[in-house]
């Protein structure tokens, strides 16, 4: 299996699917320009750390030195002129980027560090800038684009022409499955998709998409879930995903549910409403209840062999 985003959302598609019997990969935006990764990334000119230690703590192992570890990494400076904001565990990853000279060595060594259960993947080998066309306007940056109202008509990555990391497509390439969001969906989930590369590879592969439990501020005000599928036909159409999964309070009534039912049966694809929100609801998936969404959606896909690994 193959995770694809950033922030938050990557977490809790890859906290899923850890508790299932599957090797896993996550290939990690570069775009990150804000806060503790913005300013290193800025300063050092390394990519940007956050959304790699946000993953490797999700696979983090669950022995108590892995714990451990995974919690010393989320640990956020309060105070100090220089410090205030950063998370050690970005810190760490600048210094292993900075002292091994290779993304990849350095991902693999942070990942021995927590007992990771998977791989961690840069989707490019260099850091990227994202471009939104919102209203006409060009909004140049992650973090400004996610802050930005108003439909996005346009995203792409400088510099252009930039190549997707060999090991992400091949990984891709590889995977029974892919599992797309859920995340910001312009600023973490469809950058990978603008990679032309990366876009390919995805296209050829089973692709379940995870939406959203709520529409957030900026970026996604307003949208429906049946707007975010259109959203990816829209910026990334040769992607046709085989499952689209929602949690039934996302659906917006009738109306909603048979819109977004249309929406994913013309890509080809069908609509799976599931419960996978936590108990007191909020923004973020529940961990067990989306691995058993995944469990009978990867089932469907793939088969028996898979129903007998987990």
């Amino acid at each position: 299996m193959v995770a694809l985003g950033g922030g938050r959302g990557l977490s809790s598609s890859l906290s899923a699917l850890r508790l299932l019997a599957v090797e896993c990969t996550a290939v990690v935006s570069v775009a990150d320009d804000g806060s503790s990764s913005g300013r290193l990334r800025a300063e050092l000119g390394i990519l940007p750390p956050g959304d790699f230690r946000k993953a490797l703590v999700a696979l983090a192992s669950r022995d108590t030195a892995g714990q451990e570890m995974a919690a010393l990494f989320e640990h956020r400076f309060a105070a100090g002129e220089t410090l205030a904001g950063h998370a050690v565990g970005n810190l760490v990853l600048a210094g292993l980027f900075e002292s091994l000279g290779d993304p990849l060595a350095a991902l693999a060594r942070a990942s021995t560090m927590v007992g990771a259960r998977g791989t961690v993947l840069p989707m490019a080998g260099e850091p990227l800038e994202l471009v939104g066309r919102v209203g006409g306007v060009l909004v140049r940056g992650q973090a400004a684009l996610a802050r930005t109202p108003g439909r996005i008509d346009e995203l792409y990555l400088e510099p252009p022409g930039t190549a997707a990391s060999p090991e992400a497509v091949e990984a891709i390439r590889a995977a029974d499955a892919v599992v797309l969001g859920p995340g910001s969906w312009f600023t973490s989930v469809l950058p990978h998709l603008v990679l032309p590369d990366l876009a390919k590879a995805v296209a050829g592969s089973r692709v379940v998409l995870v939406l959203n439990l709520a529409s957030g501020p900026g970026e996604t005000a307003g949208m429906t879930a049946a707007d975010h599928v259109a959203a990816l036909a829209r910026l990334a159409p040769e992607v046709r995903p085989a499952v689209v999964l929602a949690d039934p309070s996302v659906l917006g009534g009738t109306v909603g549910h048979e819109r977004l039912r249309r929406e994913a049966e013309s890509r080809g694809g069908r609509l799976v409403v599931a419960p996978v929100a936590g108990p007191a609801g909020g923004s973020e998936h529940d961990a067990p209840s989306l691995a058993a969404a995944l469990r009978s959606v990867l089932a469907t896909l793939l088969g028996p062999d898979f129903e007998s690994t987990t």
